[in-house]
């Protein structure tokens, strides 16, 4: 097996577990209020990452204030606004729906570039742009996607991947550099405490705990978040990281295809159109991103 292939491989395995967050987080949504989900996620991951960080001997560097607040800032908007949004989003709308919506992450944290950063777009980028909302848009007029919960649930995936790019776009904001292990546990510690103080007041809520949903909190912390966390860095430091930008289009098939399988949702030309929009538009931004790195 060669260098690359083991790349693509651990890259592939990685985006399927993203993929699968969808399906914990709709089992979630039916057991657990968002925030207490969020904070025993983090509780759960948070040790984990500790134990990789002492095997690695990875050590936390000299952070500035600024640096940690945008950490602070990340984990808020990042770690816990994208899972509780994610939670809250799918207790209205369907797995396949937030699928689809998920795979417009590097769209969408393009978009905010433009805006925040005031990148210029080239052509791809405009294109790839259209054609992801466009393939949200036809999700969203799904027949019997047009009830208020429906379109309100898929705004609140659509605002939780917004949250992700913003995660995304704090990173360039960071003046230290950090090893991503070291962010990440960082990010579920912070994220933990963050969560956990909206989690009491939901206490009332949380007194009938559903088994189903606590196995998937489980899943989430220890195998999309620390498992996912390895495979991914794992691949990237197999292949170039554009390369790796393509596999993030696994991530919305995969959810469509667990949201079929394991769910038994119908999955219907609206998914299937909206889902080939996005993954057009992923793929086409990779493989420009791609071109333009063996042209230089």
């Amino acid at each position: 097996m060669t260098k690359a292939f083991q790349g693509y491989t651990y890259l592939t395995l990685a985006m399927i577990t993203v993929g699968s967050t969808v399906i914990a987080s709709k089992i979630i949504a039916s057991g657990l209020p968002p925030f207490t989900a969020t904070a025993l996620r983090f509780a759960a991951a948070f040790p984990f990452f500790l134990i990789l960080m002492q095997l690695t001997r990875s050590r936390l560097p000299k952070l500035s204030r600024h640096d940690w607040l945008i950490l602070v800032t990340q984990a808020g908007a990042g770690s816990v606004g994208y899972t509780t949004l994610l939670i809250s989003g799918l207790q209205l709308t369907s797995a396949t729906n937030a699928g689809v919506i998920i795979g417009t992450l590097p769209v969408v944290s393009a978009v905010i570039s433009i805006l925040i950063l005031g990148e210029r777009p080239h052509r791809f980028l405009l294109v790839a742009i259209a054609l992801a909302a466009f393939g949200v848009f036809w999700v969203a007029v799904t027949p019997g996607a047009s009830a208020a919960g429906s379109l309100a649930g898929n705004a609140l995936i659509l605002g939780a991947v917004i949250c992700e790019g913003l995660f995304i776009l704090l990173n360039k904001r960071m003046q230290s550099e950090i090893l991503p292990l070291t962010q990440s546990a960082l990010m579920t510690g912070i994220g933990f405490l963050v969560a956990g103080i909206p989690a009491l007041f939901e206490s009332h809520a949380a007194s009938g705990f559903s088994g189903a949903a606590l196995s998937a909190v489980v899943y989430y912390a220890l195998v999309p978040t620390v498992g996912g966390f390895i495979l991914w860095y794992a691949g990237l430091a197999r292949v170039s990281g554009s390369e790796a930008s393509l596999f993030t289009a696994i991530a919305p098939v995969s959810a469509v295809i667990f949201a079929f399988v394991l769910l038994g949702e119908p999955v219907g030309i609206h998914q299937i159109f909206g889902v080939t929009c996005v993954l057009a538009a992923v793929l086409g931004l990779g493989l420009s991103a791609l071109a333009r790195v063996r042209r230089a």
